[in-house]
């Protein structure tokens, strides 16, 4: 998937104590009237280890947790295995997308009754966006998010001041962006700003964030239940100024290697980089030679983002929901407070684990990654990264055939327009 799968590595660890079991499947109880709760993450051994060593504080008399190995560079598949064998487990990590098509297929169990309320681990008890980005049109919430990826501008200190260039901060504009790509272009950058989330499939959405910023239309409407993709003036105007960006070599092409993108940028090699807040945790283990800071994503007139979230599903057969659910709250309410700590990785969904997560990148000297990703959570204007849906392949499929034509200027800015109603049909078809 996502983001957030290929940092988890990231995170750092004590050691584990909790069993393992050696497949799939929802437990529930025991012939003795104990439940088992099974688990299954996509992260690396090292955070797993960190995570049994957070469960061991879990105490329950009549709940074991058993912890399914699983490597993380192979979780989709098996994911997909486990989940046409009808043997998931009770417990298993996900993303948005997986939420939305899982519960609208009545894949999950929906959690929906259990987080209405004032309780304290309730709807209320989450960053407000993400909780409604998790519901269904029908109000379901087949998986509770427990991460957040925000997104910003990683950019090296001392480049900028060798081109004698403020650097970025909150309030920054669009335009001040590809001017500082283009002077540090210039100073001998090979491109003064790597930014796949603009020359990737999922560029069209972010690119939204100019067209929000300066009040026109997003791509989407919506990327749980799309009606329609829309390319207005405003819209047209920002994939404009990125097509000159990447014609004068100040910015990165579509197709650009990003695999070793974060340690180009760690040795000076990349002044400017759009990427997320997971990075902080990779830069606190292997010390960058630069110094750095991460700025919020530009703005045309107001701040507008991305939001993106990871979570914890569980599929409509579990045996055992009362104990599944008391599992899920630790993880959510507890596990991450234990684990972020040693490796700041990404921001707790569940507001009352925010302060050590928080509290790690002060203690850090991550002052920037701070202040960023509090501005990105508290921004009201944002848009997803990707269509949720069933049918999103196909988008991206047309969005492949379009987009990186356009921005290398092989096809006209029209095919914009031309993209987007394919898109239209692909939505309409899809009812």
């Amino acid at each position: 998937m996502k983001r957030l799968i290929r940092l988890a590595g990231a995170l750092l660890t004590a050691g584990g104590l909790l069993a393992t079991a050696a497949c799939g499947g929802s437990s529930g109880e025991q012939s003795d009237g104990k439940a088992t709760v099974t688990l299954m993450t996509w992260e690396s051994a090292a955070t797993n280890k960190a995570i049994d060593q957070a469960l061991t504080g879990f105490h329950d008399p009549n709940i074991t947790v058993k912890r399914i190995d699983t490597p993380n560079g192979n979780y989709s598949d098996k994911l997909a295995a486990l989940t046409q064998a009808k043997k998931l487990p009770d417990l298993f990590w996900c993303g948005n997308d997986t939420e939305q098509q899982y519960t609208n297929q009545g894949l999950l169990t929906d959690w929906s009754s259990r987080l209405s309320g004032s309780s304290d681990f309730g709807a209320s008890s989450f960053v407000s966006s993400t909780m409604k980005n998790w519901k269904t049109a029908d109000g379901k919430i087949g998986g509770v998010p427990s991460l957040l990826n925000t997104y910003g501008i990683w950019y090296d200190i001392d480049a900028f001041k060798t081109a004698g260039i403020t650097v970025p901060a909150t309030g920054w504009t669009w335009d001040q962006m590809f001017d500082a790509a283009a002077e540090l272009h210039a100073k001998g950058a090979k491109y003064g700003l790597v930014a796949d989330a603009l020359t990737s499939t999922d560029g069209p959405f972010s690119l939204s964030t100019y067209a929000l910023s300066a009040g026109g239309a997003p791509f989407a409407d919506s990327v749980h239940q799309p009606t329609k993709t829309t390319i207005d003036a405003t819209y047209t105007e920002g994939v404009r100024k990125v097509v000159a960006g990447i014609k004068s070599g100040a910015i990165a092409p579509p197709g650009y290697d990003i695999s070793n993108q974060q340690a180009l940028f760690a040795s000076g090699q990349i002044p400017m980089l759009w990427s997320g807040q997971w990075l902080a945790a990779g830069f606190l283990t292997d010390k960058p030679k630069i110094k750095y800071g991460f700025a919020p994503l530009p703005q045309v007139t107001r701040p507008a983002t991305l939001y993106d979230a990871v979570g914890i599903c569980t599929p409509s057969y579990t045996q055992n929901a009362d104990a599944t659910f008391k599992v899920l709250k630790y993880l959510d309410s507890t596990v991450w407070t234990k684990v972020l700590p040693d490796s700041p990785v990404a921001a707790p969904a569940y507001l009352s684990a925010q302060k050590s997560y928080f509290g790690a990148l002060d203690k850090s000297g991550q002052t920037t990654v701070a202040s960023t990703v509090k501005e990105g959570l508290n921004t009201q204007t944002t848009i997803g990264v990707r269509f949720t849906t069933q049918w999103a392949s196909q988008s991206n499929d047309l969005i492949t055939a379009y987009w990186p034509d356009i921005l290398n200027g092989k096809k006209p800015l029209s095919d914009l327009q031309t993209m987007t109603d394919k898109i239209n049909d692909v939505i309409k078809s899809n009812g």
